[in-house]
């Protein structure tokens, strides 16, 4: 056989090209291989990550691992583990009072913060596009993003404080009841001691120790009154004038320095404004009437009879002094609306960018075309807002899962209260502090369960966003 003929250099490149051209025709694809660039070894890229993998390894995984293995263990008194546990640790956490009120509070921040607080964000974002000073606007809003959750605890902390004299909150709260309920106590008045004209109590009023007849007059003495700051209404007592029906004064009994002969109006003492008195005949109330400045009061129409006169416990009750925002039923609402306070404003920055770049055109056709604010609003900037949406809400659900600093802060004015504001997050810092590391353990790696589905949801969002 002789030698293959051998094509001259072009012939053989016009056939490698008819060769090509022929594989693509029929669907085949050229794989072009790239060679790797001396600055991609894998070696350059193992020896790059080494320090960042034991950084991580030494402040995450480790302790991640050493708190779930001591989560199985139980507690000696100086925190040692002293033997195995199995899920105890796991189990008084829906067993022990405290761990389950601080996992029943967690769920309550997460049902109610999260949607709260994108709905706030959403109404301001709203807000901001129809009104003139939005920027100013926006600046308030997200101001209290800038100031720590030390600081903001502590200024609410001021807010909720029972006194309505230091609390802004209860001074509010008492400044609205009074406006629309205005009544005038004395919980510090009482009978004298030497008195015998009063009996009973504070809780259930005073009632005169005789019956009076019509017509007749009635010295009504108690004392107690606060004379360095007296109702300013109040004014000089004066005896009762005889007259046609049953009329008398409560007064205090008692003048700035003393003086005077008990039971009897001795000049500079005060008279009792506002105090009601009914006159009670056979246990059953004939009249109701109303001390004046002076403390005097009347029954004119009363008919004949024996009548005793009765100041009723409403006169000595409390004034009211708003309400305990720090109290065991309103301690978690409460530190939840200085949250909400926190975080409006960054749901609203978010909810706002995303508005900016709503296609105006789309929400412009659909006003031509007849649709009212409201459906413009439901039906278009909504669902065209729903991935910021969820963005925020997935944010807050995280946040509130591990929710700690502003509780533990809040809780320090509330005293014997604390304990009815408690999350997983202090209930573990509680049991650290007293050495239940066992126990301190077990929650922390519930709250790790209970973050991780969370941030594999935004982590996966995230990554379809960028494709």
């Amino acid at each position: 056989m002789g030698r293959p003929a051998v094509l001259p250099d072009h012939r053989q490149r016009q056939g490698h090209t008819a060769a090509a051209g022929e594989g693509r025709q029929r669907g085949q694809v050229a794989v072009t291989v790239r060679r790797r660039s001396p600055g991609e070894s894998v070696w350059v890229g193992l020896i790059f990550l080494f320090p960042a993998a034991v950084f991580l390894l030494a402040i995450v995984f480790y302790p991640m691992i050493y708190t779930l293995i001591r989560s199985f263990f139980h507690d000696g008194p100086s925190g040692q583990a002293t033997g195995f546990a199995g899920l105890s640790n796991y189990i008084s956490i829906f067993t022990s009072s405290d761990s389950l009120k601080a996992f029943e509070n967690n769920i309550l921040w997460v049902i109610i913060v999260p949607a709260v607080v994108t709905v706030l964000g959403l109404f301001f974002a709203v807000l901001t596009e129809r009104i003139r000073w939005r920027s100013a606007f926006k600046i308030v809003l997200f101001m209290p993003m800038a100031i720590s959750f030390l600081a903001s605890g502590v200024t609410w902390s001021l807010i909720y404080v029972d006194n309505p004299s230091q609390g802004l909150a209860n001074a509010v709260a008492t400044g609205i009841h009074d406006t629309f309920h205005p009544q005038q106590t004395y919980p510090e008045l009482h009978p004298s001691g030497t008195a015998t004209a009063l009996k009973g109590n504070a809780s259930q009023g005073y009632t005169s120790t005789k019956a009076y007849p019509v017509p007749s007059q009635a010295l009504l003495p108690l004392t107690g009154l606060d004379l360095t700051s007296p109702p300013p209404n109040a004014h000089a007592a004066v005896a009762p004038a005889p007259g046609r029906g049953l009329n008398g004064v409560v007064w205090n009994d008692f003048k700035l320095g003393g003086g005077g002969k008990p039971g009897v109006i001795n000049p500079g003492e005060l008279g009792i404004p506002q105090l009601t008195v009914e006159a009670v005949r056979n246990g059953s109330v004939q009249a109701t009437t109303k001390t004046a400045d002076d403390g005097s009061f009347s029954f004119a129409d009363l008919p004949s009879g024996n009548y005793q006169l009765v100041l009723p416990a409403g006169d000595f009750a409390p004034a009211y002094d708003g309400i305990s925002w720090l109290g065991k039923d309103l301690i978690t609402p409460s530190i939840m609306v200085a949250y909400l306070w926190i975080y409006a404003g960054f749901a609203m920055v978010l909810l706002a960018a995303g508005m900016s770049q709503l296609p105006r055109d789309t929400l412009e056709a659909a006003r031509i075309d007849g649709a009212s604010e409201w459906q413009v609003f439901r039906r278009i900037t909504v669902p065209l807002l729903s991935p910021v949406l969820l963005v925020v809400f997935v944010t807050m659900l995280i946040n509130v899962l591990k929710i700690f600093d502003i509780v533990f802060i809040m809780q320090q004015a509330a005293g014997g209260n604390a304990r009815y504001a408690n999350v997983l997050a202090v209930q573990l810092y509680t049991d650290y502090g007293n050495q239940q590391f066992g126990a301190a353990s077990a929650i922390g790696i519930v709250l790790v369960l209970l973050v991780i589905p969370a941030m594999i949801f935004q982590i996966r969002r995230f990554r379809r966003d960028e494709r």
